[in-house]
């Protein structure tokens, strides 16, 4: 297996793919950071009255409840913008794979069909990211890993993909933000 990624790890296509799923990935959590950090709903209004086992309720008890609501923001933005680094996104996909995993569970745990392929596909992307730097992940997961190394293309390696994260993490803010002005 290892030897399969390293060599996909040589396409071009591919380590564009992954730069970009990166940011996507993070902007996504970004951008839905910034409602929860400034205490905003996710519905535009209270859904308290909703049935108790609809998605809507379950938003609303967690808006309710400002230091979880905050916290799940920070985490989101967090493990956004370490995404969104290209020099931190191992550490960030990482932490995307819990985060990820509890949204999806809560999806299906709803029946929101639509909502499902969302978290569905940010999950299948999260695992990629995951596989992808599979050399570095493999000494947290396997009891001998041998050796280490990095067969991470140069082309990755530029730090103009860390300085387009930077850039790409502050539009996704300022965009954010127009958006929450505006609405």
């Amino acid at each position: 297996m290892e030897r399969l990624i390293s060599r996909l790890k040589q396409s071009l296509v591919l380590q564009l793919f992954t730069i970009s799923l990166r940011y996507l990935l993070g902007a996504a959590f970004v951008f839905a950071s910034i409602f929860k950090i400034q205490g905003i709903r996710f519905t535009p209004e209270s859904a308290a009255n909703a049935p108790i086992n609809s998605l809507e309720h379950f938003f609303e008890t967690m808006y309710q409840t400002p230091y979880y609501w905050s916290f799940i923001g920070w985490a989101q933005l967090i493990v956004g913008a370490l995404l969104m680094s290209q020099t931190f996104s191992t550490a960030g996909a990482v932490a995307f794979l819990p985060l990820i995993l509890n949204i999806f569970v809560i999806t299906i745990s709803f029946n929101s069909p639509n909502i499902l392929l969302i978290t569905f596909l940010m999950m299948c992307g999260n695992v990629y990211l995951l596989l992808w730097d599979w050399n570095r992940l493999k000494f947290i997961a396997l009891p001998d890993p041998k050796n280490y190394v990095d067969d991470t293309p140069m082309f990755s390696k530029h730090k103009i993909w860390t300085f387009l994260g930077i850039f790409w993490f502050l539009i996704v803010i300022f965009l954010r933000k127009v958006v929450l002005t505006n609405h």
